[in-house]
This record gives structure tokens, sequence and C-alpha cells, in this order.
């Protein structure tokens, strides 16, 4: 038997969409970069992590017939990406806004002594994007935290 590595790394955040090509034409535009993948799926090969898009009937019933497949308006669930500036920040913003999204929450100073603010993709997931002092990021654009 082989002991697992004592942190687990995530590879991978499987979305589920209502419209697939139109799911997969939103992140093109986001991210700048075509998605791969065999026909009925796509992924994102982002740094660190890939972003998988399903269709969310598809998705449900993988998991299990007890799963619903409507969402709820808010799952309690955000997905971050974090900036090295402010400035990153709103560019970053502006350019899903243009994409499709919708901007939920504009950038603004938080509490926490940051700068952030939310969007919504086109089935409701919600995103952060975040710049914080006491964030660094290394030459791979990993981040941590500063010493």
């Amino acid at each position: 038997m082989t002991t697992p590595s004592p942190l687990p790394r995530m590879h991978m955040v499987t979305l589920g969409v209502a419209d697939l090509p139109r799911a997969k034409a939103f992140y093109r535009d986001v991210f700048g970069t075509d998605p791969i993948g065999p026909e009925g799926v796509a992924f994102f090969c982002l740094p660190g992590v890939w972003l998988g898009l399903y269709p969310r009937e598809h998705l449900a019933a993988d998991i299990g017939p007890e799963v619903p497949t409507a969402r709820a308006p808010f799952s309690g669930v955000t997905i971050a990406c974090n900036a090295e500036s402010r400035a990153e920040v709103d560019a970053r913003m502006a350019h899903a806004e243009a994409a499709g999204a919708r901007v939920v929450k504009a950038p603004q100073d938080t509490f926490w002594g940051g700068y952030s603010g939310y969007f919504e993709d086109l089935d409701g997931y919600h995103w952060e994007l975040a710049w914080g002092p006491m964030f660094q990021f290394d030459d791979a654009g990993n981040m941590g935290l500063k010493p």
C-alpha cells in the first residue's frame, strides 16, 4: 500500500455548466487560451490547476442519482484568482466583464487590507479577483505568504 503525500495537491476544479459550447467560448475569452479535451468536456490548463467544464446534468449523474441538477442562487463556494497588484485586479475584472461576466462587486479595499471584487460567470459561479499585501508570487506564479 502506498502512503499518500502529507499534503494533497488540487489538480482540477470542474464546473457543471448548462451550455458547454457557450461556457467554452466564455472561458476561452476570459483566459485567452483554447480548451483541450475530448468531445463533451473542456479543460483549461491553468498554472497549478486545471479548470474542467462538463454538462451539469452529466456531472450530477456521475456523482449519483440523489444529486439535484438545479443550482442554488449561491452555492457557498467561490473560486479565487490572486493578482500581484490592484491594477492587475482591475484589468482582469474589466477583461472578464468584456467576455460576458457580470460584475457583482466592483474591486474595492477590503477589511483584511487587500483589494478584491467578484464576478459571476454564465452559470452563476462566483469568482473573486484579489490582491493582498501579505501575498507574494514566485517565478512560476505560485502564491505564498511574505515572511
